[in-house]
């Protein structure tokens, strides 16, 4: 498929993704399937329909019947003979239509094109057309744009049925064995013409004569030789029309490139221009070029020398030379560029993309590196993507290009450790550095007067204090670096818009922003934030630049769309709008007293209840029935153990308190209320035996000794002694056998020393307090009463083991 085909087919599928971008089935590719015929399982939906490179002869009324929305249809590269004039009936919204590379045989005689008249690109080229005359049809294409078109014969007259329209462009692919009257195209109206040279040399020298006097843009493309029909065309017609002219994939001898420009140069062309070119046989001398001219900018775009001996000097002396305001070689491969020899009308130099080294412009004389002077009507240097690497170096080579305002060299590879000062012209207000590799020192080295500064991409982590004032900065661009919090703006008084888009910030600090009064545009997207409370502030930020309610002014880009939570992990991907993290989280005094007011409250209310309702006395009473109870349960006593056992408990008390044993204790443990068998010594002492005997008996034959605790009883001996046998036989036969009752508070220090054992219980023995409270006895006896509930032997047990 030939270039004018791609490019043809390029913009339909550019138009047709634009159009239908929202339906599956808008683009159908139907190219090389070996096809005879339209296919009739075309989706309706179909937009755009490429049938290229199949077997289809010809276009039959009602094959695209299916397709009513049909837009741009390829059908080039088929072999195409006839196509019924019906054929486009049912596609009234076709606008593009490629009918290149097939057979068709009469450009007089396309009666299709009576129902195509929404047709705004139209390829004919490439057919067996003998003559370009146009039938009547061609009239009928109101809304035509471009066509494209090739015949073997052109004649005046054959364009008349083109005269009303106005083309933006017209092609025409020359034939090998091409004809053409002069004065053929007179009837078209377009402002560009693009011939394709197929043999690849100029050989119609009227057609080269009527370009140039009747369009104002003409491209000439894949030419190899005849250019001095061309060099003679420019210095030959009266009138030059054209106002740009372009020499695209063409193949030249240094010598009739340079004698072509020259003469171009002499013409009232504003721009020449040369894409994929290549030179052949470089010069080795200067040559000489016009001095004036009224061409504004020429350019050469993927230019290749094809030889390796040749002077490079001569060349690039040849291009800075010339009389033009805008000069632009890009993505050539030039290491090295001249000064002018004198002072240059050159305006707007680029040279973007080639293999420019820290030696641009300057030249060395006697060892000694003489720096351009003849530059200084210079406004804009692009020297983006090239080889540069001393960034101070540079400034000096620039330094006397004083008129010198917009300076593009980003996509180098700097370095520069601010250990030198540059010598930049003072008049730059643009400067873009970006993807440059530059740290933090680059603000050491920048232009003071630089009003716009473009340092996205390259290694910066922080805005030293230390730096140049830069007192007109008003944008500052630092996407894509490695800034870790907003810098402040002490150094740029006036800055108005800042751009910190995809850095390393977490959190920014808005306090920063107090140091930049003017500012009026932030963009801190998509960064690394980490929501957390030091991130609330700039959440309220953001939302009240969204609202407009912010007292700053301040405008922030992408937002809410452009800033996400990074961290913490369950948070990830979710927007910095919708995070909220409460006030009392994040405000340590007010956490502290949320925490501890409450806390207080409460713990003073539960000191308040316990105290009205006494409920550490219960709970202690509850547990200590509970604590009965499961060592009851779990007390496994040996039969042995159980011999002579009568009672349930034997009571030691003092005479003093003898009231409240017999009309309280006795009374609630014996009975239908107790159940239970005490020994009192009232009734269970036996006569005729002494008191320590009646004592140990007492001990002996009670599971539990119960002592009634008060200050009488550590002044009753008695008492004493009957403690002594109650943890004496404790210890021999290794029983929980003694139960305490506090019959009123008794405190350590009123027992005398002697009643160390007494002491030594009441520290490793949890007591049973008497309360004073009625409401509280019933719960006291419930717990006395699991304490000494067990179960005696009977009287059938203890003969058996006797």
């Amino acid at each position: 498929m030939r270039l004018p085909s791609l490019v043809f087919w390029a913009a339909v599928v550019s138009a047709g993704l634009k159009m239908c971008a929202s339906s599956p089935d808008s683009i159908v590719d139907r190219s090389s399937k070996n096809l005879s015929s339209v296919p009739t399982d075309l989706p309706q939906t179909a937009e755009s329909l490429d049938l290229s490179c199949n077997r289809i002869h010809r276009l039959h009324r009602g094959d695209f019947k299916n397709v009513p929305l049909l837009r741009a249809l390829n059908v080039s590269w088929n072999g195409l003979e006839l196509i019924d004039a019906d054929a486009f009936l049912d596609t009234p919204r076709l606008n593009r239509l490629d009918l290149s590379h097939n057979r068709l045989m009469n450009l007089s005689a396309q009666q299709y094109l009576l129902h195509t008249g929404s047709l705004v690109v139209l390829s004919l080229a490439w057919n067996k057309f003998l003559n370009m005359t146009l039938g009547v049809e061609f009239s009928f294409l109101k809304e035509l744009e471009n066509l494209t078109l090739g015949a073997k014969d052109i004649r005046v007259g054959d364009f008349r049925n083109l005269a009303e329209l106005k083309l933006q462009s017209l092609t025409l692919s020359l034939e090998e064995e091409q004809d053409y009257e002069a004065g053929s195209l007179m009837d078209v109206h377009a402002q560009s013409l693009h011939i394709l040279f197929n043999k690849g040399e100029i050989i119609l020298s009227h057609l080269i004569a009527d370009a140039l006097s009747l369009f104002v843009d003409v491209e000439l493309k894949n030419l190899t030789g005849g250019y001095n029909i061309l060099t003679t065309q420019l210095g030959e017609v009266a009138e030059i029309h054209t106002a740009r002219l372009f020499l695209n994939n063409i193949q030249i001898d240094w010598k009739d490139l340079t004698e072509c420009v020259n003469a171009a140069l002499r013409t009232s062309i504003s721009h020449m221009s040369s894409s994929d070119a290549a030179i052949t046989k470089p010069p080795f001398l200067d040559t000489k070029e016009t001095e004036t001219s009224n061409m504004t900018s020429f350019t050469v775009r993927e230019g290749v020398v094809k030889s390796f001996f040749f002077v490079q000097e001569t060349m690039y002396n040849f291009f800075i030379n010339l009389p033009v305001k805008h000069l632009t070689i890009t993505e050539t491969s030039i290491i090295h560029m001249t000064c002018p020899k004198k002072q240059s009308p050159i305006l707007e130099l680029d040279f973007s993309y080639c293999a420019m080294s820290d030696s641009i412009f300057s030249r060395e004389e006697s060892q000694t590196v003489v720096e351009c002077e003849t530059l200084s009507n210079l406004t804009k240097l692009t020297l983006r993507g090239n080889n540069l690497k001393n960034l101070q170096l540079l400034s000096k080579r620039l330094k006397y290009m004083i008129s010198l305002q917009q300076l593009d060299i980003s996509v180098n590879f700097f370095v520069y450790d601010g250990s030198t000062e540059c010598l930049w012209p003072q008049n730059i207000t643009v400067l873009n550095i970006s993807s440059g590799g530059l740290t933090d020192s680059v603000f050491n080295c920048l232009p003071t007067g630089v009003v716009i500064l473009d340092l996205q991409d390259n290694q910066i982590s922080v805005v030293p204090a230390t730096i140049l004032k830069l007192k007109n900065l008003a944008s500052l661009n630092l996407n894509a670096n490695r800034l870790r919090d907003l810098p402040t703006c002490d150094n740029f008084p006036g800055l108005i818009e800042i751009l910190l888009k995809s850095n390393s910030l977490h959190s920014p600090s808005l306090s920063k922003m107090e140091s930049c009064p003017g500012l009026k545009l932030l963009d801190a997207s998509h960064n690394p934030f980490t929501c957390t409370c030091t991130l609330r502030d700039f959440i309220s930020f953001g939302i009240e630049a969204e609202n407009n309610v912010g007292p700053t002014g301040i405008k922030l880009l992408s937002w809410p769309h452009g800033y996400n939570c990074f961290y913490p992990e369950d948070v990830r991907d979710s927007k910095l709008k919708g995070f909220w993290i409460s006030e009392v989280s994040c405000n340590t005094s007010l956490l502290v007293a949320t925490i501890l007011i409450p806390a207080v409250v409460l713990i003073i209310t539960v000191f308040f209840l316990c105290q009205r309702f006494d409920i550490p006395w219960y709970i202690g009473m509850i547990w200590r029935w509970t604590r009965a109870k499961h060592r009851a349960r779990r007390r496994q006593v040996r039969p042995e153990d159980l011999m002579g056992v009568e009672f349930h408990a034997f009571v030691s008390y003092s005479q003093h308190d003898a009231d409240w044993v017999k009309n309280h204790l006795i009374l609630n443990l014996e009975g239908p209320a107790g159940g239970l068998t005490i020994c009192h010594h009232e009734r269970n002492f036996v006569p005729g035996k002494t008191i320590v005997e009646n004592i140990i008996s007492c001990v002996e034959k009670s599971r539990r000794s119960v002592f009634v605790l008060s200050a009488n009883f550590v002044k009753s001996e008695w008492c004493h002694y009957e403690l002594y046998f109650a943890s004496h036989q404790r210890l021999a036969m290794g029983l929980d056998n003694i139960v305490l009752v506090l019959l009123e508070p008794l405190p350590q220090y009123l027992i005398p020393s002697k009643y160390h054992q007494l002491k030594a219980m009441m520290n490793r023995h949890t007591y049973l307090e008497w309360p004073q409270d009625r409401g509280k006895h019933r719960l006291f006896w419930a717990n006395l009463r699991a304490a000494l509930q067990a179960d005696l032997p009977d009287a059938a047990d203890t003969q058996t083991l006797e």
